[in-house]
């Protein structure tokens, strides 16, 4: 009997032991993936797949925005003639803002680990809003700017944020290079849509339906194999909405200085960094450049843009953030108020190369900055969110007060008033030189290696 007793408690102990580890499973192993888990790879197959994948992303988002420039024209000068280029503005800055806007959603759907559920509903948001698009009819302004404005727009702000969060999953020493390839497909889509749209457009056998039609075609077929190829590395952090918002987690971001006025920067740039997206054809239009020019300003721009969204951002692995965020965002302030005298033909081809370089360099080094501003890569999508959500209130409403500095225009017959409004474009677009005039902790490559993912800010 002691025997039988002696084994009953045994069994007993050693059920009662097994228990208490298989519950405390769960909670160990998450432990142990993430500390596996914790340093990037900056490499192998799922890494550049992922790479491919946020790059058809943002050739079908930021990309396709970046054409819209092809729609201020065509609309102002055609299909919504009767309005205000300020008014038509609102459909291309409503786009933008929602961009931007719902980061911090967005970003805590990405940290709690939804990335796939968010890429695949904006997706079919996107397309869906496009093919509306092609069915809106001439002076409707308020279809246009339902289907472009609003639904282009949330679908492109579903799918624009995690897929660059999603780089630093991968990538953590080449994470400016590997963000510069993928955020390049945005250039690469803003060459390739205004060539297609404008030739589509002026065609009789195909027109405005068509043209939009196909590139939501193209669109469609990308981000569906975008989707497939696109992994998530690190597990969710289990972190409510709740959570999210509450105001400790707040404060505490907002309480990172360098965090905070690198945030305030960007919203006083974005201000006037997106007017010649928006206007540059207009303005070669109104100043009688080459026809021919005119038709490809947008797609010479973007291609410019191409080299400045890869070449800065892998010299800036080695030489600071800063130090080459700086200088591009500057370049693009000179390069606004140089269009007082850039109104001949190839006057306008320079500033249109210029600028797409030194804007695509600034673009394209935000998302690395506020990478390395992260101390904790479970927050980098909030950080990103909240820094974007701001940045996507000065694209609200900057394009439309250019417009509005601009004139009326169109058919009322009205001068564009293009001095006001340039000047106002520059000094916003330069403001962030003031702020951040202070020493940065990013600004040099020793700091750069010394402010990671794991070491607190």
């Amino acid at each position: 009997m002691p025997a039988f007793h002696s084994a009953t408690t045994s069994f007993h102990t050693s059920t009662t032991i097994s228990s208490h580890s298989r519950n405390d499973l769960p909670e160990k192993a998450a432990e142990d993936f993430r500390a596996a888990t914790a340093t990037p790879p900056d490499g192998g197959r799922p890494a550049w797949l992922t790479i491919a994948g946020a790059w058809m992303v943002q050739f079908c988002t930021f990309g396709y925005l970046n054409a819209f420039g092809v729609y201020q024209d065509f609309y102002t000068r055609q299909f919504l003639s009767h309005e205000s280029p300020s008014d038509i503005s609102w459909i291309g800055s409503v786009q933008l803002f929602l961009m931007y806007a719902p980061g911090v959603l967005v970003g805590h759907t990405f940290d709690a680990g939804y990335f796939h559920h968010v890429q695949i509903a904006g997706s079919i948001l996107l397309v869906f809003s496009i093919f509306m698009l092609s069915l809106t009819q001439q002076d409707h302004y308020y279809q246009v700017f339902l289907a472009q404005g609003l639904g282009v727009g949330l679908g492109v702000g579903m799918l624009f944020i995690p897929s660059l969060s999603i780089v630093s999953h991968h990538f953590r020493k080449r994470r400016a290079l590997a963000t510069g390839i993928a955020v390049s497909g945005a250039s690469c889509g803003g060459i390739v849509f205004p060539i297609m749209l404008n030739h589509l457009f002026a065609m009789s056998t195909f027109g405005f339906a068509n043209g939009v039609r196909t590139s939501g075609a193209v669109i469609a077929a990308l981000l569906a194999i975008a989707n497939c190829i696109m992994r998530t590395r690190l597990p969710p952090k289990g972190r409510t909405l709740r959570d999210t918002f509450n105001v400790k987690v707040i404060r505490h971001i907002v309480s990172d200085g360098a965090y905070t006025w690198s945030a305030l920067g960007a919203f006083c740039t974005n201000l006037g960094l997106f007017v010649p997206f928006f206007y540059l054809q207009l303005f070669a239009a109104d100043h009688s450049v080459n026809a021919t020019v005119t038709t490809y300003i947008l797609a010479i721009l973007n291609a410019g843009s191409t080299l400045g969204r890869t070449i800065p951002v892998a010299l800036a692995d080695k030489l600071g953030v800063y130090n080459m965020l700086l200088p591009a965002m500057a370049a693009s302030a000179a390069l606004i108020f140089s269009l007082f005298g850039a109104t001949t033909t190839p006057g306008v081809i320079v500033v249109a190369v210029l600028f797409g370089f030194s804007s695509g360099a600034y673009v394209s080094l935000i998302p690395p900055m506020l990478g390395l501003l992260s101390p904790d890569l479970s927050e980098l999508g909030l950080r990103m969110g909240l820094a974007f959500s701001l940045v996507g209130i000065s694209m609200l409403v900057g394009t439309p007060i250019f417009g509005a500095l601009l004139g009326t225009g169109g058919s009322a017959g009205g001068p564009l008033v293009w001095w006001k409004a340039l000047v106002f474009a520059g000094v916003s677009t330069s403001s962030r030189v003031p702020l951040r005039s202070l020493p940065h902790p990013l600004s040099c490559p020793t700091a750069v290696r010394l402010r990671t993912p794991t070491t607190p800010a």
